[in-house]
């Protein structure tokens, strides 16, 4: 059996994907106030429509989802309105791309939810760190716990973001379980005290993310629905005494759900992920986190991971399936560009052919 290259096509979930470069969920701060994403979007995605699939930015399914600054949601028909443009612009260039469903939880400030709200969480564990606002930096609060009927409701606004991401046209959705969010704060005994069915053992600290991605299958069909995990990021706070035991158990629950992915995105250094997980989940399995391509190209062609997902550099590089084909140099990112305003660092990085003129 040949072993597989970045090039090769493959099956996630009921699409055939280009090639095996993923683009990965990146904050870029280019919606308004109101959450709705602005004219610069569809060209900045459609820019990279040659990966074999792009995972949009983390997208909030409410207006309590909401963690930073001129970040887009998905429960308006303004904002659906919005997403119909840049899902359109992706098509056109013979692209695919997920919505990825993101709600921040407990790392978020009263100044960005509705009527000063305190963040929820699954426990009032205040993170340390502090949230961006075009203020200033203001240090987390501690947030309010979430009531059961509270968390049932919750899992209602991911089926209906994915609702509404369907009717916006995106391919699929993405259930973002990783860096710190809602559903990691659930995933992790730093950040969940709970004493009843949704925290204790692994198994009720999962519970939160199986339901919400049962009831995200319940709308698009599994083949339509991804998720990502992160396991030991400490970002924003998030700790696990156990993290191998949490995502082995994590994955055993939802690994034959006949999901299109699993996004997995390491940080142990003492666990290989990868060969603890791959195993576990029946599908298509992505791997990222500081990849380049000798170590993507490595990944795929051992069978550890079926494609390989860039954030970075893709944010730099428009065309990076054709730069690496190409053997061509690559584009260096400007950080301080990730989060702006504006056309500058967000549409404005040259492809080959304008680099070569």
């Amino acid at each position: 059996m040949t072993s597989k290259t970045l090039f090769d096509t493959v099956r996630a979930g009921r699409y055939e994907l280009r090639n095996r470069l993923v683009m990965a969920p990146m904050t870029r701060s280019r919606a308004d106030n109101e959450g709705v994403p602005g004219p610069l979007v569809a060209e900045y995605y459609a820019q990279r429509a040659s990966a074999g699939l792009i995972i949009s930015e983390g997208i909030y399914p409410s207006a309590m989802g909401k963690g930073y600054v001129r970040t887009p949601g998905l429960h308006t028909d303004a904002q659906v309105e919005a997403w119909k443009k840049v899902t359109a612009a992706v098509h056109a260039r013979g692209g695919l791309i997920f919505a990825q469903i993101m709600h921040a939880g407990r790392i978020s400030d009263p100044s960005l939810l509705p009527g000063q709200a305190l963040p929820v969480a699954p426990s009032a564990v205040k993170p340390e760190g502090a949230t961006y606002t075009d203020e200033g930096m203001k240090p987390h609060v501690t947030p309010r716990a979430l009531e059961k009927a509270e968390i049932r409701a919750v899992v209602g606004e991911y089926a209906e973001a994915t609702r509404r991401a369907l009717a916006a046209g995106f391919d699929g959705v993405e259930f973002h379980a990783a860096s710190g969010y809602l559903p990691m704060q659930f995933l992790s005994g730093g950040s969940n005290r709970r004493d009843d069915e949704y925290g204790g053992s692994a198994e009720n600290r999962a519970r939160f993310t199986v339901e919400a991605l049962d009831a995200m299958i319940a709308v698009a069909g599994a083949d339509r629905v991804g998720i990502k995990i992160s396991p030991e990021m400490a970002f924003n706070d998030i700790s696990d005494a156990n993290p191998a035991e949490t995502y082995a158990t994590l994955v055993q629950l939802i690994g034959n759900k006949g999901l299109a992915y699993l996004h997995v995105t390491p940080y142990g250094k003492s666990t290989d992920y990868h060969a603890l997980l791959k195993p576990l989940f029946k599908g298509t399995y992505l791997a990222g986190a500081g990849l380049d391509q000798d170590k993507a190209t490595q990944l795929v062609a051992s069978g550890k991971a079926d494609a390989a997902v860039f954030g970075t550099l893709f944010v730099s590089n428009p065309d990076l399936p054709q730069r690496f084909l190409a053997g061509a140099p690559l584009n260096a990112a400007d950080s301080s560009t990730f989060y702006t305003p504006g056309a500058k660092g967000y549409i404005d990085y040259p492809v080959l052919e304008a680099a070569a003129a």
